[in-house]
């Protein structure tokens, strides 16, 4: 492996395509490690259990959140990459996720509803945190914040049989090809074809 690095610690400069949580253990364990934290266990609940990029779950404010919570069909949201808007719906989890946090202070509605010390959390260090989580139940692979939203687009696919052209419509994805891609299944759902059995 030498002049490769370590396969968590790639070598400077080099680009590493960060993966979803394929392992629903994994999540649950998280879920106990954080389950302390009001914050950390929202931001990776509500990141997995929604299709949001970490720029949108960032930019959430807590006005939306009671908007979420408010109606049964969820609230829009404006991306901020695309600038579409998309509704947002709360799972069970997601909401009890929200209302735990809300319940740790009052926030004002403006306000963002994921914050650090210092003001809104980054998505460096949503980075930081998703990584550091990760290795500290020791789950081999690359991960980041990129990683909650593959893992919700990994396990509607895998775990509940979403097919990828619904999947593609909610990524933005031109290709299922590219779905696949991004979801880190393809040579899955490759090798599954021969092993069916005639």
């Amino acid at each position: 492996m030498a002049g490769n690095g370590n396969r968590n610690h790639p070598q400077r400069g080099s680009s590493i395509a960060v993966e979803p949580i394929k392992s629903l253990r994994a999540i649950a364990t998280i879920k106990k490690l954080l389950a302390d934290s009001p914050r950390n266990y929202a931001l990776f609940v509500v990141g997995i259990n929604t299709a949001l990029r970490g720029c949108d779950l960032l930019s959430l404010t807590a006005g939306e959140v009671r908007a979420i919570l408010a109606d049964p069909d969820g609230a829009a949201k404006r991306e901020r990459k695309t600038g579409k808007k998309r509704q947002l719906t709360a799972n069970g989890a997601v909401r009890k996720a929200m209302t735990g946090l809300l319940a740790t202070r009052g926030f004002a509605d403006e306000e963002r509803f994921f914050l650090g010390q210092r003001g809104p959390i980054t998505k460096q260090y949503l980075w930081a945190l998703v990584k550091g989580w990760c290795g500290a139940i020791n789950l081999p692979g690359h991960y980041g914040a990129h990683t909650l939203r593959k893992t919700w687009g990994y396990h509607q696919r895998v775990t509940f049989g979403v097919d990828i052209p619904t999947l593609m419509e909610i990524f933005g994805h031109a290709t299922q090809r590219q779905t696949l891609t991004y979801l880190c299944i393809q040579p899955e759902e490759i090798r599954s074809v021969y092993a069916n059995e005639l």
